[in-house]
């Protein structure tokens, strides 16, 4: 398992190649990138700013947990930190495992959990000059998971 918050561009094909093992049937990558668009306004980047060591360790154990859950042979993911451009890659998850299915969850799992729990914030700026700080989703306790 490899988990990483970086201002470096995010390599798909790296986390392709960190996961794939010959006793894996299916790979999952996830990309979510940078949209021109959220809540009717014309948006033209983000910044994103984290707690990059406590970011990486939450990551980390998000990670371990969902492979405790699922079938699967390894979990890779990176997000990006600082200033990015529409259509740039803001997070990439890939997942290998032996089927499919285990893959399919996993990855939805890690997104899922990473935007809840993971200290790391989103500042859009738009077209018109402003920019704003987007409302997250409150962290809750592991144990309500």
């Amino acid at each position: 398992m490899h988990c990483e918050v970086t201002s470096a561009p995010i390599d798909l094909q790296s986390l392709i190649e960190r996961v794939r093992s010959d006793t894996d049937g299916a790979i999952v990558v996830f990309c979510g990138v940078v949209r021109n668009h959220d809540g009717g306004r014309a948006v033209v980047g983000l910044t994103y700013e984290s707690y990059e060591g406590m970011a990486t360790e939450k990551l980390k154990r998000i990670c371990e947990e969902v492979a405790s859950r699922f079938e699967v042979g390894d979990i890779v993911v990176t997000h990006r930190v600082g200033e990015l451009g529409v259509g740039e890659a803001s997070v990439g998850i890939a997942v290998a495992a032996p089927h499919r299915d285990a893959a399919y969850k996993a990855s939805r799992e890690v997104i899922e959990r990473l935007k809840r729990e993971v200290p790391i914030w989103k500042r859009e700026r738009y077209v018109d000059g402003e920019d704003t700080w987007v409302e997250g989703v409150e962290p809750r306790p592991a144990d309500s998971n």
